[in-house]
């Protein structure tokens, strides 16, 4: 998840906490859900697997579809693991087993080739994947389409911006060179100056790399996902990523921080710059209202300049299991947790952005996210981390090649990016 949760993949959203007795109430509502779902009475219970949303967004969004069912079915929340690894586990381990209790899955964006690859979700098909398509954005379409079929639908989306702080930097830069200057401008005048990025050895890391090799005008992956790419913008990217690590602009603590620790440390004062989900702007708010003031965002720096960034787009995808019982009515379920209603609540509420596009120039939409249009203009432009159901190898491959940053060469790290990537694809790699 960002949060995923994304999250970009942004897994570190500030309103997903897990309660901790989430493993117990999985498990018991598991059972009572298997029961209720068997008996020959009543509405269906469908049940719906996902990371813990603690905002209420998502409670809200299943009472409207339980009421706008007509007593067809009732959705019952059953909330995974805190962590985007426990979260695939968890589903890994129960679709394995052909669990029959499994109706509506809320998928990670990069999960889709594994599980629709190993049989265990659903295609979407006619009036359905009419109206999933409908007016959702490109991008987000493209991470639930697997072989050329829909597999599931966009629920939410995430991506980066630039967050700055205006009193200290009245113009934001465009590029990584200008934001790296304006930085070490800023350490030499003895103020607040780094430059807050995911770079840690997990997959914010890797987020950070896609993005960078995109906005280079490269891949990871061929266009069939069959072998790396890299090459030449890659070694761009990992240039610019080891030139930010051995700067002053680096946070000291670079090499362990993920998203919330990035957040942390622009609301405690000592950064001028965040590259970080959306969730940092209401936390500034709540946390900091006086640093509140001069905290802005703009677009995510540009590799090459004026050449906008594509930025990796982050975000949760509804897949239906193979192993539901209630199949059509999961497909209705689904449609209805990510209709426009639902998804102006996760927006407003929950904090995620919207994957349908008319949302965005709805003014319900703008009071809690005044930069709606340059989420929307990242999100249209966003790069999608690779395809393939081995990405979870990939991607730890890739991080432990990057984290630390101080540690790049970037040549030599291309080439054993080349290795590794080439191992996994061959299943010769690391299992997680």
């Amino acid at each position: 998840m960002i949060k995923r949760k994304g999250r970009g993949r942004s897994r570190s959203r500030r309103f997903r906490i897990a309660s901790a007795a989430a493993g117990i109430a999985l498990a018991g509502g598991a059972l009572s859900a298997c029961a209720s779902a068997s008996a020959g009475t009543g509405p269906v219970t469908l049940n719906f697997y996902l990371y813990p949303d603690n905002s209420g967004a998502t409670v809200d969004a299943i009472n409207n579809c339980d009421a706008q069912s007509h007593g067809a079915y009732t959705i019952s929340y059953q909330d995974l693991p805190q962590a985007s690894d426990g979260q695939r586990q968890q589903l890994v381990r129960r679709l394995a087993a052909h669990d029959p209790t499994m109706d509506i899955l809320g998928l990670d964006v990069t999960w889709e080739p594994e599980f629709a690859q190993a049989g265990w979700i659903v295609p979407w098909t006619g009036a359905d994947k009419a109206q999933a398509e409908a007016g959702t954005l490109a991008p987000a379409l493209q991470t639930a389409t697997w072989k050329g079929q829909l597999v599931a639908v966009p629920d939410n989306s995430n991506t980066q911006l630039l967050w700055y702080r205006s009193d200290l930097v009245p113009t934001p830069p465009t590029t990584w060179a200008q934001m790296i200057a304006d930085a070490e401008q800023l350490a030499k005048e003895g103020k607040p100056h780094y430059i807050e990025i995911q770079g840690a050895q997990y997959e914010g890391a890797t987020v950070w790399l896609n993005t960078m090799i995109a906005s280079a005008g490269g891949s990871i992956l061929n266009a069939s996902a069959s072998a790396p790419s890299l090459g030449a913008p890659a070694i761009k990217a990992l240039t610019i990523m080891k030139e930010l690590a051995d700067s002053v602009a680096a946070d000291p603590s670079m090499s362990v921080q993920m998203e919330n620790q990035n957040r942390l440390a622009m609301e405690a004062g000592t950064a001028a710059f965040e590259l970080n989900y959306p969730f940092v702007y209401p936390g500034m708010k709540l946390d900091n209202p006086t640093l509140f003031k001069s905290f802005k965002w703009a677009p995510y720096p540009e590799v090459t300049a004026g050449v906008p960034a594509k930025v990796t787009i982050g975000g949760i995808d509804l897949a239906v299991s193979a192993y539901s019982q209630h199949k059509a009515l999961a497909f209705q379920a689904a449609l209805c947790l990510r209709d426009q209603q639902n998804q102006i609540i996760g927006a407003n509420v929950g904090g995620v952005p919207p994957t349908l596009t008319a949302l965005y120039s709805n003014p319900a939409l703008f009071a809690d996210y005044p930069f709606h249009a340059d989420i929307l203009s990242a999100l249209e432009n966003a790069s999608v981390r690779p395809q393939t159901p081995l990405y979870q190898v990939v991607s730890i491959d890739l991080s432990h090649l990057i984290s630390p940053a101080k540690g790049i060469s970037p040549a030599g790290t291309e080439q054993s990016m080349v290795s590794q990537i080439n191992n996994a694809l061959q299943s010769k790699g690391l299992v997680p």
